[in-house]
């Protein structure tokens, strides 16, 4: 699947992101800019070995990130699961969501390791607000405990 077409369908079909289009794209403006100075600033803290514009390009753009690390902590998927979907290596997906993550955090938007984001809330949720325990409309277990009888071997 191409990026172009990866990208389309996370945007299209509210059920990958659990965002709407809007949501997307108010995420987009506020957290690409800052996306962007960190990624100059890392550029800046150091010398330069090669000249400005040469180099490899960002095979995935800020958009493309933002939708495989909500994707990751949606779904819980592993990083093989969107490097497939975009086109990519399994560590550029890494390395992206690693780039995202904190800056979702600073949006308020903190999980803990091993926990899923459910609904549109917790990813848009305001600044200070922390997810650190499991809700309950998160879990995806049964709901009761399965009532005895012909299942199973004997």
């Amino acid at each position: 699947m191409s990026r172009t077409l990866a990208r389309a369908a996370a945007v299209a079909d509210r059920r990958v992101t659990g965002l709407s289009r809007e949501v997307l794209a108010e995420l987009v403006v506020e957290l690409g800019p800052r996306w962007q100075a960190r990624q100059d600033a890392r550029l800046a803290d150091r010398p330069r070995r090669r000249a400005v514009g040469a180099g490899a390009r960002h095979r995935l753009v800020f958009l493309d990130r933002l939708l495989a690390t909500l994707v990751h902590l949606r779904h819980g998927v592993t990083h093989d699961v969107p490097a497939c979907c975009f086109g990519v290596s399994r560590s550029t997906i890494t390395r992206a969501i690693g780039e995202v993550r904190p800056l979702l955090a600073e949006r308020g938007c903190l999980v803990e390791s091993g926990l899923r984001l459910c609904t549109p809330a917790d990813v848009v949720a305001p600044s200070g607000c922390q997810r650190t325990t499991r809700s309950a409309g998160c879990h995806r277990g049964p709901s009761a405990p399965p009532r005895g009888g012909s299942g199973g071997l004997k």
